[in-house]
């Protein structure tokens, strides 16, 4: 697996992750202390901005998770994914493409996310 593929899937681990003591561990191991997030519809600075934005997400959402679709591309320090919410047993309700830049220490800086096929 490479490095891009990690963080990835780390990334996704913790936008699923409901237990918010859990997700706090999480933001901390994959994002630097000053990390922004941003898509159309929310922005997010720092752990406990992006804590909020997920926990948000998982109000408006219960039960539903995010998947990791197609491959994982990285370069340098960047990283590109798609994913895919939904609920289990019923087709997504979103697709998007996240752009991430990554910190030495291979934690996320930023990330700026498209989204693809907003239906919710």
């Amino acid at each position: 697996m490479t490095e891009a593929a990690k963080i990835a899937e780390r990334y996704i681990d913790l936008w699923n992750e409901t237990d918010a003591q859990s997700r706090k561990k999480l933001i901390a191991s994959a994002w630097t202390e000053d990390a922004t997030y941003v898509d159309p519809m929310m922005k997010g600075q720092g752990h406990s901005e992006i804590d909020a934005l997920i926990g948000a997400v998982h109000q408006r959402f219960p039960g539903f998770s995010f998947v990791l679709a197609g491959a994982v591309e990285g370069h340098n320090d960047r990283v590109r994914f798609s994913w895919t919410l939904g609920a289990p047993d019923a087709g997504p309700i979103a697709h998007g493409t996240d752009f991430g830049f990554v910190a030495a220490d291979g934690r996320l800086k930023s990330v700026t996310g498209f989204l693809d096929q907003p239906k919710a």
